[in-house]
């Protein structure tokens, strides 16, 4: 926390306005969409739900294909299946670790050839580190395919100035304990459409008609955000630029100090370092580390496992080129939280060494 959270929330308590919707969230969606230079945002209970709004806002339903990162967490990917549709995964390039333009470029030509034209693409941008994001902006433009970008772990992080999650039609964004700022639980969905921001918060209040009575003409979702949780955003927000100073030195004091080969930054890209994470020679050595590491009760964790190798979507397509299995088997998520200190990274890198 950063401090002056507290102050949104006692507001919050002093005018009795606990429930969801409120003047924390709108002040908060305010506030995100100046910070971003987006032009409408929904606060919602999480990134999950926005993913599954995205979706819904982009007609994806029953049967569609939904192209999807195979390197990332499974939130990225679970809501496709909410739908009914079939997730195609893609695998990963090796300069950003993120979903590869020309494999994706490939596998929507064979999905076309098959029949089977994709309805949307949820690309990632994996540990704060942005995607080749215009690269596969043109692809989805090409092909009339709705784009979802997924900046869950990248909030700050943008290309030449742009941020992450203004390149899509939609942006997904996520406020849970483990990112760079949270809300105890949250996302957000953004976008420049204001019409389909509006839609996502009808959807998000359980789709009840205006009417003096509760009528629903279609279903609806408990997806909106709390005046409590959206008063915690707010204070967290005048800290992000901190937090997100504050990893990047964790991640420069690793790279200065442990000579591993690290995830790359290219240049005019501009990474939140949420995560710092690095690559070994094979999964042994990988492992040795991270265990050394737990006996000293120091957390460190393997790369995200890709989707296409988990048993609950090993039976949907993807195309792969190998990046992603050789990254999950070689690669360790240091410790990158925002209040470590320089004694914390000295510890690490001692047992490390």
């Amino acid at each position: 926390m950063g401090g002056g959270e507290m102050k949104y929330i006692r507001e919050a308590f002093e005018q009795n306005w606990i429930a969801p919707l409120g003047p924390n969230v709108d002040n908060f969606e305010k506030e995100l969409g100046e910070y971003l230079g987006v032009g409408h945002v929904a606060a919602l209970s999480s990134g999950t739900a926005a993913i599954h709004l995205a979706l819904i806002l982009s007609g994806v339903t029953q049967g569609d294909e939904v192209l999807c990162q195979s390197f990332t967490f499974s939130a990225s990917a679970n809501p496709i299946l909410y739908q009914g549709a079939t997730p195609v995964f893609i695998d990963s390039e090796e300069t950003t670790w993120n979903m590869c333009p020309v494999l994706l470029e490939e596998a929507i030509r064979e999905r076309i050839r098959l029949g089977r034209k994709p309805r949307a693409c949820i690309a990632v941008h994996l540990y704060g580190m942005p995607a080749k994001i215009a690269e596969i902006r043109t692809v989805c433009d090409a092909y009339d395919i709705v784009l979802i970008e997924d900046a869950a772990e990248a909030l700050g992080s943008h290309v030449g100035g742009k941020m992450l999650g203004t390149y899509g039609k939609f942006g997904i964004l996520s406020f849970n304990g483990n990112k760079i700022i949270t809300t105890s639980g949250g996302g957000a969905l953004v976008s420049d459409d204001e019409e389909a921001i509006q839609k996502a918060r009808f959807y998000s209040t359980q789709s009840r008609d205006n009417a003096p009575h509760y009528q629903h003409s279609e279903i609806g979702y408990n997806y909106r955000m709390s005046n409590i949780v959206a008063g915690i955003g707010r204070g967290q927000l005048e800290v992000l630029q901190q937090w997100i100073q504050n990893r990047r030195a964790n991640f420069d004091f690793y790279s200065r100090t442990l000579a591993l080969d690290w995830q790359k930054e290219p240049e005019g890209y501009f990474s939140n370092r949420w995560l710092s994470c690095a690559l070994f020679g094979s999964m042994e050595e990988r492992e040795q580390v991270r265990l050394r590491l737990a006996d000293e009760n120091i957390e460190s964790r393997p790369l995200w496992k890709p989707m296409h190798l988990q048993p609950v979507f090993e039976k949907y397509p993807v195309y792969t080129n190998g990046v992603s299995e050789d990254l999950f088997e070689r690669g360790l998520c240091f410790p990158s939280g925002s209040n470590l200190t320089e004694s914390d990274l000295e510890r690490v890198v001692a047992n490390f060494k």
